[in-house]
């Protein structure tokens, strides 16, 4: 197979954002605009990838050379059009033998299918392809002008077309694929002769025609290729994300019955048979077994959710939460770095933070897991079947052993061993009649005007 690269343009200045953040690095489904570019180029089997950024922007190259290796980062100096912004990767791809793919990192959502169309048909050999699509509004696009057998003739800015061009529905996504010298060949006759005065990267459908190359086409939807130039049009192209998860996920089993209100991330994995209630949040790194039960108003994050377990409502899933087989998490419950053994519950009110709680045990009503001190977190550990008593505080480092039960109200700071019943908390007394002599010798007071010292 033929190698492939990637170029991806990122040096746009996005002012219209309004943000200190570089507009590419926004994200969508909890993935930055830039890496969904990376990632797809990664996707398409591209054996190298150079972003393309502006001057003076040091967030953005730092984010890119993490993404695909400092070597990897072109600047253009002066934002001169796309075919400038293209040719700023001349350098870094000047020994590339093979076919090359110029993706936009502010359009995040390119399908790899559509990517793949665009290869392919350079493979069969056309000398540039460009992706487009049926614009429902087409008049801010560029018009895709083809021939009678569908060949690409020419791709015409919106601001240069003339009427009968602007009624062309064939719009241009600025997606476009060829052979790599080729590309950077054609780039040098580039003009800048057009209303904005600037060098167009669809003028390379021109000069090829006019080389009696070919030059193709390939299709995809409008949704796929919306771009993203504004927190408005940010909002916009996460709803497309989302819709388009949600009806993914619907599709292969998985139950939402107010999907609309269910929010996921690039890499959520839920499998079939769960079922997902509404106002629910994925956060990155989730994943959900069969048969489990995510009910309303929890907010998961990098965490794992077995088979047949129960979370929320309410609840919240933090990094390293590995919720095991038919577990219970109910409302008001956090878990942190805590992995839940087979069956356990913690169904009220409760705060599990870095340790292990062990197959069949059960944690009460407000239990909290103590591990802070506030320089080092420490672990709890909770055996198996083992029972802790609501409104109890276990101070880490300590270990309940397996069967263990700690009466309610405790506070632990010594291991418990397994079978024992441990109890921390001061021994209840009483006094008969107490109450209702306070009540007398103060009503008493109150009503001849006396106050007790430091009554205000």
């Amino acid at each position: 197979m033929t190698d492939r690269f990637a170029i991806i343009l990122a040096a746009g200045k996005g002012t219209r954002m309004k943000s200190p953040r570089p507009k590419v690095l926004h994200e969508i489904g909890g993935r930055s605009m830039l890496a969904w570019s990376v990632a797809l180029a990664k996707d398409l089997g591209c054996k190298r990838t150079v972003v393309v950024v502006g001057p003076d922007m040091p967030q953005l190259s730092d984010a890119a050379a993490r993404l695909v290796g400092a070597e990897n980062v072109a600047v253009q100096r002066q934002q001169l059009g796309t075919a400038n912004a293209v040719d700023a990767a001349r350098d870094a791809l000047r020994d590339a033998d093979g076919h090359a793919i110029v993706l936009y990192a502010d359009t995040p959502l390119v399908p790899k299918e559509a990517g793949e169309r665009a290869f392919i048909e350079v493979e069969k050999g056309a000398s540039v392809c460009v992706l487009g699509f049926k614009a429902k509004l087409p008049n801010r696009y560029g018009r895709l002008v083809t021939t009678g057998d569908g060949a690409l003739e020419a791709i015409v800015e919106a601001n240069d077309a003339s009427e009968a061009q602007l009624a062309i529905q064939l719009a241009n996504s600025g997606v476009m694929a060829g052979p790599a010298k080729l590309m950077f060949e054609l780039l040098r006759e580039v003009k800048n002769d057009n209303a904005k005065g600037e060098f167009y990267l669809t003028d390379l459908v021109g000069l090829a025609r006019g080389r009696k190359l070919k030059a193709a086409v390939a299709l995809c939807e409008e949704r796929d290729v919306q771009g993203v130039n504004s927190q408005v049009e940010l909002a916009q192209v996460e709803q497309v994300f989302q819709q388009t998860v949600r009806e993914r996920m619907m599709a292969a089993g998985v139950t939402l019955p107010a999907p609309e209100t269910v929010w996921f991330s690039h890499d959520t994995t839920i499998a079939q048979g769960v079922t997902i209630e509404q106002n629910v949040v994925f956060a990155t790194g989730v994943s959900v077994e069969s048969g489990a039960v995510i009910r309303a108003f929890s907010h998961l994050e990098g965490a794992k959710v077995g088979a047949g377990a129960m979370v929320g409502p309410y609840a919240r899933l933090r990094p390293g939460a590995l919720i095991g087989k038919n577990a219970h998490i109910g409302n008001f419950v956090e878990v942190k770095n805590v992995t839940l053994g087979e069956g356990a519950k913690a169904n009220h009110l409760s705060y599990l933070g870095d340790g292990e709680v062990g197959a069949g045990a059960n944690i009460g009503a407000g239990t909290i897991f103590c591990n802070y001190d506030g320089f080092f977190k420490y672990r709890t550990v909770v055996g198996a079947n083992a029972f802790v008593g609501s409104n109890s505080a276990l101070v880490a480092p300590v270990t309940i052993g397996v069967g263990g039960y700690v009466g309610s109200g405790s506070v632990i700071v010594e291991d418990v061993a397994a079978d024992a019943l441990a109890i921390g908390r001061g021994r209840q007394f009483g006094k008969e009649g107490w109450a209702k002599a306070f009540r007398d010798e103060n009503s008493a007071a109150k009503k001849a005007g006396k106050k007790p010292p430091g009554a205000i």
